[in-house]
């Protein structure tokens, strides 16, 4: 049993940055962790994920060079830190974890409640 709380969504303007946390109920360490988004009417888009073995991650295009996920595991938390924000980055941000090494989209098992990001142009 795993629960996951997101936190740091809010407004901010086109090229700007945010950071979003997520704090994990369990021991972060045996978990991979990752980020995934759904804007208003689409489908969930995975972000990054950040393996619980040696803490690599994998991003997609789309956030690529503008996003980073990290970890501190002594915290149990999971970050994302997003920069050069665009409008098309508006979206309820999520936090999911999996005990899998390197998950793919759809091997998450847990899931946090989502924290808004509105980018304003």
């Amino acid at each position: 049993q795993v629960q996951l709380i997101e936190s740091g969504g809010g407004l901010v303007q086109v090229g700007g940055s945010l950071r979003l946390s997520c704090a994990a109920s369990g021991a972060a360490s045996s978990l991979s962790m990752g980020w995934f988004r759904q804007a208003r009417g689409k489908e969930r888009e995975f972000l990054a994920v950040n393996s619980r073995s040696g803490g690599n991650s994998f991003y997609a295009d789309s956030v690529k060079g503008r996003f980073t996920i990290f970890r501190d595991n002594a915290k149990n938390m999971v970050f994302l830190q997003m920069n050069s924000l665009k409008p098309e980055d508006t979206a309820v941000y999520y936090c999911a974890a999996s005990p899998r090494v390197w998950p793919n989209e759809y091997e998450f098992e847990y899931w946090g409640q989502g924290t808004q990001v509105t980018v304003s142009s």
